[in-house]
């Protein structure tokens, strides 16, 4: 019989014990636990939206949003996360249902839409920084940068936790702890959909006007 305090036996030798061999894992305790993460990542962005807000106008005599921006690629960017976060949710789906191919399947589209959000991102700086757009010509770009860079790590990471999931997942199946582990990369991939909304509105939607 186990216990989860450690008994010693009758009339058995001082150091032979009983421990409790089953793991205890409280129900929903990991994604409570991954709610309060979220919590503080929007306090991270928070802060950078202020700064953002508060040195937006700053251009320096420099080029504003209205010079730099390129709306239609920045509307195509947009929409490969909201795809993904679409094609992740058709992950959730068939996971509930417990198939394992097509979960790997929509995971791997998931991927590639992220892949190609990051991609298209990284155009951009770099076609900004060779128009001499970089970071340190204001702070207006400062601020840009360190919003949008900070979101686009944010992907980045989020492709990898992809990518592992999709090794653990294959090898192990949909158990318990795997099954917990994509609903918690559910939250965070709709949580940067989220974040990514409100860049597009107020940073490059009100920054062209």
């Amino acid at each position: 019989m186990s216990l989860s305090t450690p008994h010693v036996a009758v009339n058995a030798p001082d150091n032979l014990r009983f421990y409790e061999t089953t793991e205890h894992h409280p129900e929903n305790g990991t994604l409570l636990g991954f709610w309060l993460y979220l919590m503080s990542d929007c306090l991270i962005f928070a802060c950078l939206f202020a700064v953002y807000a508060v040195l937006g106008r700053s251009y320096a005599a420099g080029p504003s949003g209205a010079d730099l921006f390129d709306l239609p690629l920045v509307a195509v960017n947009t929409s490969m996360l909201l795809l993904s976060s679409i094609t992740y949710g058709f992950a959730i789906l068939e996971m509930q249902k417990k198939r394992v191919r097509p979960v790997l399947i929509w995971l791997g589209i998931t991927g590639l839409f992220g892949l190609a959000f990051i991609g298209l991102e990284l155009y951009e700086f770099h076609h900004l920084i060779h128009e001499g757009a970089g970071p340190q010509r204001s702070a207006f770009l400062s601020a840009f940068f360190a919003l949008v860079g900070t979101h686009g790590l944010h992907v980045s990471f989020g492709i990898i936790w992809l990518v592992t999931l999709m090794v653990q997942v294959s090898r192990g199946g949909l158990i318990a702890a795997n099954r917990r582990r994509l609903m918690c990369l559910s939250m965070f991939w709709h949580f940067l959909d989220v974040v990514w909304i409100g860049v597009f509105t107020f940073v490059y939607l009100m920054g062209s006007l």
